[in-house]
């Protein structure tokens, strides 16, 4: 795939790569992890985020839109520019 070659861009994945790496900590701070270094998430957080990813953002709730909408600030300053 060829990426626009544009500050903008890379930028944004710059953003977007920050904004992946604090999902994966977060993540992993809530696993357990195994002998042999897998991890494990628990079954309460298995069913809350299979329920978020079925759904779509409008039937969210407030507060789920609200964690949406922190990470949108994120990049929101390059974009209204």
């Amino acid at each position: 795939m060829k990426y626009p070659k544009s500050k903008l861009f890379e930028q944004l994945a710059n953003i977007e790569h920050q904004r992946w790496a604090d999902w994966q900590k977060y993540m992993f701070s809530l696993c357990k992890q195994k002998k042999d270094g897998s991890l494990v998430i628990p079954v309460g957080l298995v069913s809350r985020w299979g329920t978020q990813i079925a759904l779509d953002y409008k039937d969210l709730s407030e507060k789920e839109k609200d964690s949406d909408r922190e990470q949108v600030m994120r990049y929101w300053n390059l974009i209204k520019k």
